[in-house]
């Protein structure tokens, strides 16, 4: 009997080990390329020409101020010596003053799209993680490692990149939810 026990429990080591690595198999330990993600979603795609849009109308307004203040110096400087030193102090203030509210509006404007641009890209971003998290829970992946190039994941076995096959699903579920 104790001849048989030792082999018996070494069996029952080594299936238990291979049961261990069948578990933890690369099927389970899989990874997405996060920018490859991003860029071939086509709402990130619609998102950004929404915004780039929005960004072109509110420049094409800064622009138009500034352009008018600049014919307003413009004038100023050729009328400059017919005026009185009242009127020129007075002009000089105005367009002072006017400068400084084109820069305010300015500087509002950049934080304003900034501000759109974080939310717009949230947005999308939130979309990606909902999906691949669903994603996992149907397919019983332990890990999905999210790659965004600077070294989360050093290497790894095509067969275990998911992205392509996400962003063709991810994109069927955006087009099929429009």
């Amino acid at each position: 009997m104790n001849k048989l026990a030792l082999p018996l429990s070494i069996i029952a080591l080594i299936a238990a080990i291979g049961t261990f690595f069948y578990a933890q198999s690369s099927s389970d330990l899989v990874y997405v390329d996060v920018n490859e993600m991003l860029q071939g979603y086509k709402r990130t795609k619609i998102v950004r020409a929404e915004f780039e849009k929005k960004a072109a109308t509110m420049k094409a307004n800064v622009d138009s101020l500034v352009s008018g203040w600049q014919n307003e110096l413009k004038a100023y400087e050729k009328e400059r010596s017919k005026m009185t030193k009242k009127e020129l102090e007075l002009k000089q203030e105005l367009l002072s003053n006017k400068q400084q509210q084109i820069g305010n509006y300015q500087q509002a404007v950049q934080k304003q799209l900034a501000e759109e641009d974080k939310k717009a890209t949230q947005t999308v971003v939130n979309d990606i993680n909902d999906f691949v998290k669903e994603y996992g829970k149907k397919k019983n992946h332990k890990i999905i490692f999210g790659a965004v190039g600077n070294g989360n994941v050093m290497y790894a076995d095509e067969a275990t990149n998911l992205t392509p096959k996400l962003v063709k699903l991810l994109n069927e579920e955006f087009e099929g939810g429009k």
